[in-house]
């Protein structure tokens, strides 16, 4: 991808605290995500906290650009679904671009296990 065009995510972890209240939210804010090309990728599911704190709920959702992730949180579209679960769930929420860079090469030689990092 040219320089500026990368994915943009959102990274969301979620306490449920009114589950009426978020049913209503969650009903609502597809049409932000269809109007600004989101797409989920993880949607709950089961999980593993291998490190750190979690959430009981867990949510990526995949924009065709780190723009449009940021336009469809700032739209009055989002924030009116926002608002539907206001006081139902405790959020993290991260808006991040995607990395389309060079990646890990097979070949690469392994670390040496109980081997100190240079």
């Amino acid at each position: 991808m040219a320089q500026g065009t990368a994915k943009g995510y959102w990274i969301v972890r979620v306490d449920v605290q009114d589950a009426e209240a978020y049913k209503a939210y969650a009903s609502a804010n597809g049409a932000a995500f269809a109007r600004f090309g989101g797409r989920f990728l993880v949607r709950g599911g089961a999980y593993e906290a291998v490190t750190g704190t979690a959430r009981a709920r867990n949510v990526i959702v995949e924009f065709p650009s780190y723009a449009a992730a940021l336009a469809c949180w700032h739209s009055d579209l989002y924030q009116s679904a926002r608002a539907l679960q206001k006081g139902g769930a405790e959020a993290d929420i991260v808006v991040i671009e995607g990395y389309d860079g060079p990646q890990p090469l097979v070949s690469e030689p392994a670390p040496t296990p109980g081997a100190a990092s240079e």
